[in-house]
């Protein structure tokens, strides 16, 4: 397959990538394009540590479904993290307290770093480490480690769809080793600090811990 038009522009910034789509072309070229210059002209980045992506739309407006078709292709790619989707001001309404959300696979050897407080949708397979200011958040399975509030907040809380890491961290307390975190059932499970402790409490019983709490909050 080749593709010769050049609707997908990719940028290098200090601290990742820009995906620059053009908002003129019929969106089946757009995605044809994406796909070619990731699995072929541009297949050299995705090699290596993780990277942070951000797309930019230009004026294009796009459906959910459209914005999902994006994803997929980025996320196929294990070391790309999609951090941001710029849509025009008409479509979004950018609310600064939101959680960030960011998408995909941290393997072994890498390390996904947030300033605040991040959903992270995806593994986080053995071997691999995602840590944050603030909450950690995360859709799949936490089978590395994962280290809350790095910069002090005691009040952080670390959730996964199926908790199993080898190693929990909130601010400077660390949890028990490996071996006991067996015979216990593992979904939808958080672990938080009390009295200086990590507990393990199932994700129904978070807002008994954090009333404030609530991830969904400009999502």
């Amino acid at each position: 397959m080749t593709v010769k038009s050049n609707h997908v522009t990719i940028k290098g910034i200090k601290d990742g990538l820009v995906f620059l789509l053009d908002d003129k072309c019929d969106f089946s070229s757009l995605l044809e394009e994406l796909r070619y210059k990731l699995e072929f002209s541009h297949q050299h980045i995705l090699t290596g540590p993780i990277i942070h992506v951000d797309v930019k739309l230009g004026m294009r407006l796009v459906t959910e479904d459209q914005k999902e078709m994006i994803l997929d292709i980025l996320k196929q790619k294990g070391n790309l993290l999609v951090r941001s989707i710029e849509m025009p001001a008409i479509a979004q309404e950018k609310d600064e307290s939101a959680v960030k959300t960011l998408a995909g696979i941290v393997r072994s050897g890498q390390m996904l770093h947030h300033d605040g407080n991040l959903l992270f949708i995806g593994d986080v397979n053995p071997g691999g480490t995602i840590c944050a200011t603030g909450d950690i958040l995360i859709l799949g399975a936490l089978r590395g480690m994962a280290h809350a509030g790095f910069s002090g907040n005691e009040k952080a809380v670390i959730a996964a769809s199926f908790l199993a890491p080898t190693q929990l961290r909130i601010a400077e307390t660390i949890s028990r080793p490996p071996d006991e975190w067996e015979n216990r059932e593992t979904s939808m499970e958080f672990a938080f600090l009390r009295d200086g402790k990590m507990q393990i409490d199932k994700i129904v019983n978070m807002t008994r811990i954090r009333p404030d709490f609530n991830v969904f909050k400009g999502v």
